[in-house]
């Protein structure tokens, strides 16, 4: 699948994504710095109607979130962890086998704790205003 959208798009792009990955538990956001993976994540969130406040996770790794529904969506930064060990040791590993939806930013950092069932979603900054999400199961 591949969703090409300009960033006022982005909510038609979430809804699209979050149909085609209904099925999935854990989503590694794959990207370079600035290629809307937080952005994309809020737009998720607002899509499957988070009470909470959105924000990046890069300080505190993980963002817990619940939706209208009481559904938890975690947001997981990985950035700032050096390696597997930062990871477990972070309690990264609980949230994903906890069976609530979890946004993995930076998955590259701990792709060896990451459940074979991981949808990954790759983001491309196609220019100033356009992206790019293609998944790879």
């Amino acid at each position: 699948m591949e969703v090409i959208f300009s960033l006022n798009q982005i909510k038609a792009a979430a809804d699209e994504i979050i149909a085609f990955s209904a099925n999935y538990k854990v989503l590694a956001l794959h990207g370079e710095m600035g290629a809307g993976k937080t952005t994309f994540t809020q737009a998720y969130c607002n899509a499957r109607k988070v009470v909470d406040n959105i924000s990046s996770p890069t300080f505190s790794i993980i963002n817990q979130y619940t939706t209208q529904s009481g559904e938890i969506i975690y947001h997981i930064d990985l950035y700032r962890l050096k390696n597997e060990e930062e990871v477990f040791s972070s309690g990264v590993e609980d949230c994903l086998l906890s069976g609530n939806t979890c946004l993995v930013e930076w998955p590259e950092k701990a792709e060896g704790i990451l459940p074979d069932e991981t949808l990954h979603l790759y983001f491309t900054s196609l220019d100033k205003d356009t992206r790019k999400i293609r998944t790879k199961l």
